[in-house]
């Protein structure tokens, strides 16, 4: 039985490991063997940020691939915790009936969904800030070198 409350919270705290996929669908699952590369590219961007400073530019780019990852991590966490108890007994538990208690919404879940609100929303903003704020700077660098 795949119980909808674990899911969420693995979705939201090992989405980005792809957790939630290899307790949902095996370890066989692609994408969950997929979900750590952008994480691990987006924490080497981290480590270029902290060795070269932030006129790096390709941590420009792998920075945003760790908080968009989290933040579509955070999303699934809402989606499993949103879903009807029938939709995801029919899903992810076909063996048991409709209104089993794999599939039931509790406190638990409510929280994990709430979390995965609050964590991605401001993940996914400061991800996009981050992008466009650098990507803005560069421009104008740019340009100033054309003009002159």
């Amino acid at each position: 039985m795949k119980n909808k409350t674990v899911a969420a919270w693995l979705a939201f705290v090992g989405g980005p490991l792809g957790l939630h996929r290899f307790y949902l669908h095996g370890m066989g699952d692609t994408l969950g063997w997929a979900l750590p590369i952008p994480t691990a590219l987006g924490l080497y961007g981290i480590q270029r940020v902290q060795q070269f400073g932030q006129d790096d530019q390709l941590s420009w780019v792998l920075i945003p691939l760790l908080g968009f990852t989290i933040a579509a991590c955070a999303l699934v966490a809402i989606l499993y915790g949103l879903r009807q108890p029938q939709q995801w007994n029919a899903r992810f538990n076909p063996q048991a009936s409709a209104d089993a208690p794999a599939g039931l919404t509790n406190w638990f879940t409510i929280t994990a969904i709430a979390a995965a609100l609050m964590v991605g929303a401001a993940v996914l903003m400061a991800s996009l800030a981050y992008s466009f704020q650098h990507y803005f700077e560069y421009q104008i660098e740019l340009a100033r070198e054309i003009s002159q």
